[in-house]
């Protein structure tokens, strides 16, 4: 199992991943891009195609901005309204698998913006329904999520006819470099299908043994194309045009509106994803059971791009948290119905097992040197480096009447 030299990304990287000849993958050559680009240019760029979709009648929004709890919301928003003067629409996905913080989170994220915002949620029947199909056929319990998210902008903006949505990061640029910065890369439905979705669109669901029905796919059915090209509808990803250090921005979002952070259990990253209990958590440690990884070397792989933690560092981080349990997995079992024994044997059918075997107690093992865990494990180097690294920072929990150790289909917000 090759690992990149620089980072810590394995070659079995979901989205893909390449070496050169000098052990180096290529999301950090990508990454090397950020410091030969003129940002200064890049911004200006930025500000003509948002003055191409500025609505001069007032009577529209000038764009949509999908938005969530967590993640780079607040910073999107920041840049888009507050240094561009656009009029942005902001729409969220309701994941069902919310926390108190992020429904915190959203509601300030409303009050200091002062933005319009829509939300989707999905009959919670039909949302249990297609996890427990997509658990069985994927392994995954997120898929809903990533399909929602994804969808409802583009949704939102055929029926407005708003013909801008703004993201933030590219994730296969950002992660495994997939595309250059140069490319210029923008939202298609291509890639949503084969990266975001595993290959499967909502209609690929429908079927008899799961009892899924057009009706209950409904609302995760992407636009016609015609549609699409009638209103000229683009999504263009920030960091095409801005240098993206994903720590830096939250922790200035942190300082200037009040963003709520969170401790995590399996990354040291307390700011991304805080939103959501199954995803740093259930939805990683499945993302070990399938790939041999899990999210603490996105993070640590980010960081050390961006140079703030050694490669070294990134080890230690990476062994302190990525063979945690799940915290919260009775949770999920208890929201969809099943029991334990029940969701490990369906997990179980999508483990790699050229990566993992039974040991004598019949418990399930990373093979070493066949995963990056695998080799992790016999690793017992330790950083001769300088250390760079700073812990996130952890703010006060603000006031809140909505339940603390429950998910939140609607929360209250209270700030």
């Amino acid at each position: 199992m090759r690992i990149c030299r620089r980072c810590l990304y394995p070659e079995n990287h979901a989205l893909n991943i390449i070496f050169d000849n000098e052990g180096i993958c290529s999301g950090c050559r990508v990454h090397e891009e950020k410091d030969k680009i003129d940002w200064n240019e890049r911004a200006l760029r930025l500000k003509r195609v948002l003055d191409i979709y500025r609505n001069r009648s007032g009577r529209n929004y000038d764009c949509i901005i999908p938005v969530s709890g967590a993640k780079d919301s607040y910073f999107i928003v920041h840049v888009i309204k507050n240094i561009y003067n656009m009029n942005p629409l902001l729409v969220t996905y309701n994941k069902q698998y919310n926390t108190s913080v992020g429904i915190r989170n959203l509601a300030n994220l409303r009050i200091k913006f002062n933005c319009d915002i829509m939300n989707l949620t999905v009959n919670p029947h039909h949302v249990k329904k297609i996890t427990r199909s997509t658990l069985r056929r994927f392994g995954s319990i997120y898929w809903h999520c990533i399909a929602g998210q994804t969808v409802y902008p583009v949704q939102m903006a055929v029926k407005l006819k708003i013909p801008l949505i703004i993201f933030g990061a590219h994730q296969g640029l950002d992660q495994v470099g997939m595309f250059s910065h140069f490319d210029e890369v923008e939202m298609t439905r291509k890639y949503r299908k084969e990266h975001d979705l595993m290959g499967f669109e909502a209609e690929d669901l429908i079927n008899d043994f799961d009892e899924i029905s057009i009706e209950n796919v409904q609302p995760y059915i992407y636009p016609d194309n015609l549609e699409i090209e009638r209103i000229g509808i683009r999504g263009i990803y920030l960091n095409n045009y801005l240098r993206w250090d994903s720590r830096t921005q939250h922790e200035q979002m942190i300082k200037k509106y009040g963003y709520e952070t969170s401790r995590q259990n399996r990354t040291f990253d307390h700011y991304n994803d805080i939103d959501c209990w199954n995803y740093s958590d259930l939805h990683d440690y499945i993302k070990l059971i399938k790939f041999g990884y899990s999210k603490v070397i996105d993070h640590a792989s980010r960081d050390i791009r961006l140079n703030l933690m050694t490669r070294d560092q990134g080890i230690q981080m990476a062994k302190k948290y990525f063979k945690r349990p799940p915290e919260n997995i009775n949770l999920f079992l208890e929201w969809l119905g099943i029991t334990e024994n029940s969701f490990y044997y369906l997990i179980d059918q999508h483990r790699n097992k050229d990566i993992w075997f039974r040991n004598e107690n019949w418990e399930w093992e990373l093979k070493p040197n066949k995963s990056w865990a695998g080799n992790l494990l016999l690793d017992n180097s330790t950083s001769s480096e300088t250390v760079k690294f700073k812990e996130f920072i952890l703010t006060e929990k603000k006031n809140s009447l909505d339940p603390q150790n429950k998910y939140i289909l609607i929360g209250k917000g209270l700030i």
